[in-house]
């Protein structure tokens, strides 16, 4: 399916609220593989733009032009909070839910749940209150559920921002399996030292507008344009 959906191009694309422009025009075209990481200063759009790509904020300008029918893609997509979303029910049920809406038999996904939450650490607490977990616990949980329906494409919108060393570390082994098995991964993040160790290539936003667009090794050993370099420093861009 991944190849079906890409590339995904957007040309000229904006979003604005209260006739507020939060993001664009943005031109970007993504390939169907690897890990792309979205960086920038606070208040880009890093976020705005994974909603506007996974069709949550609305376009007011512009296109969002997947390579198949736009209903079709969204239904191969999921996406991942910076907080996760929990429902009031167990870690088993929180897995299984997604499932039995597209149909699964219970017992079926009964199963599933089993399988995701021990391929992410949580086969102890599927009995458990998702709600009382840990924040890391919960981060896992979400990506679980959001991979359980076998995705072709998940945004994650900094699922590590607020985690400790050993839970952002799980998460990120996590994420590098689900690429490993050929899931399409497009993230933000405000971790430089994350998106060197996973990002395949790299989108650098600022001022709500695409600054630059490289692989990953390109982008962080040779950055084109003053303000990605002034970033990387660490200096304040206004």
């Amino acid at each position: 399916m991944v190849s079906v959906m890409f590339p995904l191009v957007l040309q000229a694309a904006e979003t604005s609220r209260r006739g507020k422009r939060l993001i664009g025009p943005i031109d970007l075209s993504l390939e169907g593989h690897g890990v792309t990481v979205v960086i920038g200063p606070n208040g880009a759009g890093k976020t705005t733009l994974l909603r506007l790509m996974h069709g949550t904020a609305r376009l007011n300008k512009g296109s969002v032009q997947w390579a198949c029918d736009t209903a079709k893609a969204r239904e191969a997509q999921a996406f991942v909070f910076q907080r996760p979303v929990m429902l009031r029910r167990t870690v088993r049920e929180n897995l299984m839910y997604p499932l039995r809406l597209k149909g699964a038999r219970k017992t079926d996904a009964h199963a599933r749940a089993e399988t995701a939450a021990r391929a992410v650490g949580l086969e102890d607490f599927l009995e458990r209150s998702a709600v009382v977990l840990s924040g890391g616990e919960q981060q896992k949980l979400a990506i679980a559920r959001a991979l359980i329906t076998k995705p072709a494409l998940v945004f994650l919108d900094e699922p590590t921002s607020s985690l400790d060393g050993r839970a952002t570390r799980d998460i990120e082994g996590i994420l590098q399996e689900a690429k490993a098995a050929g899931t399409r991964l497009i993230m933000s993040t405000h971790d430089m030292g994350q998106a060197r160790r996973i990002a395949d290539d790299v989108v650098f936003l600022v001022n709500g507008s695409v600054g630059e667009q490289d692989a990953a090794s390109t982008f962080f050993d040779s950055p084109k344009t003053e303000q990605a370099r002034a970033f990387l420093r660490g200096d304040i861009i206004a």
